[in-house]
């Protein structure tokens, strides 16, 4: 297993929207620590650092969270990020224990090749299950490989990490086969469309009537 990667912070004196905006200025973000029994620990760690782990370890990130020498496991719990730069501006930070079990919604990617004209949907883009804290998976890989239309796959039906258990509802659809559906009133208004563009410009082609288009008078 990888070593759990060690992130240094600060302990937080200041509060407020005012000392969120300066921390975030300086490139830190501002952080809290919950951890059940314990006091709420509020924190700010550099930007590129967590920013970092977030990308290489995933949403559900385990981290050991290092407060002057002090060393807090924890795991990433709610981020929030900028509307317009997509920076973090928050996050949230869940205090664990080794061998704890935790409840951990993991997103699911297809792999594979359907039968020929099928449809591939995934209906779900993630499942929830318990698995210890230290073994979160990044993703869970779904195969779709020579399924046939008609076929569904169902959270029941995942292959699961060594060790997690299922939390999502068994039935919760997650990849269903299907055929390529044609909305067959929007296929007829764009024929209908078509057909009286070709008409109109059919029309435009005539050779005018005779007597018109005669810009010249009769002699009087």
């Amino acid at each position: 297993m990888a070593q759990t990667p060690v992130i240094k912070a600060n302990l937080r004196e200041e509060f407020g929207k005012g000392a969120s905006r300066r921390l975030r200025r300086d490139g830190r973000v501002p952080g809290v620590l919950y951890s059940a029994g314990e006091d709420n620990i509020h924190f700010d760690v550099d930007r590129l650092e967590i920013t970092a782990l977030v990308r290489h370890d995933g949403v559900n990130a385990v981290l050991e969270l290092d407060i002057d020498g002090e060393q807090h496991l924890a795991m990433v719990k709610v981020i929030d990020q900028n509307v317009l730069t997509l920076n973090i501006d928050h996050i949230d930070l869940l205090g664990i224990k080794r061998g704890e079990k935790v409840v951990v919604e993991v997103p699911v990617t297809i792999e594979g090749e359907a039968a020929a004209d099928a449809v591939v949907l995934q209906e779900a883009d993630v499942i929830e299950i318990e698995v210890e804290a230290l073994h979160i998976p990044e993703e869970i890989v779904v195969s779709v490989e020579g399924k046939e239309i008609g076929d569904q796959i169902t959270a029941a039906d995942v292959t699961l990490p060594e060790g997690a258990t299922l939390t999502t509802d068994a039935e919760t659809l997650v990849v269903n086969i299907t055929f390529e559906q044609v909305d067959e009133e929007l296929e007829a208004a764009a024929e209908a469309a078509e057909e009286g563009g070709a008409e109109a410009g059919a029309e435009s082609d005539e050779e005018p009537a005779e007597g018109e288009g005669d810009s010249e008078g009769g002699e009087e």
